[in-house]
């Protein structure tokens, strides 16, 4: 897997951290990058301008994604910066790789 680290510019955030995803290293293709990033960050693929390999360079094809190492930053640049072009944002228990029984805290 390459592991790589992804957020959706906006400047007028005071937080705007990064999230982490895994790409198969079999399927390091734009689409995919797209794909799982738009997923983990609950935005409409559609409202993605570009992808941007921080801190100046756009990815635009395939060999870029391959190119690509792990804990690389990328940014999601949207079209328009509007409420309405995030889907419904997964909640905690429902993203991938949440462990719930080690989410549970006993004393």
């Amino acid at each position: 897997e390459l592991v790589l680290k992804v957020r959706i510019q906006n400047p007028n955030l005071r937080e705007n951290d990064f999230i982490e995803i895994e790409l198969d290293r079999q399927e390091l293709t734009y689409k995919e990058l797209l794909r799982v990033s738009c997923h983990e960050l609950g935005v409409n693929p559609e409202h993605v301008q570009k992808i941007r390999k921080l801190p100046n360079t756009m990815l635009r094809k395939d060999k870029d994604v391959a190119r690509l190492q792990d804990f690389q930053e990328l940014e999601l640049v949207l079209t328009v910066s509007d409420k309405n072009l995030f889907l419904r944002a997964p909640t905690l228990s429902e993203r991938s790789g949440y462990n719930k029984k080690a989410s549970e805290l006993t004393y």
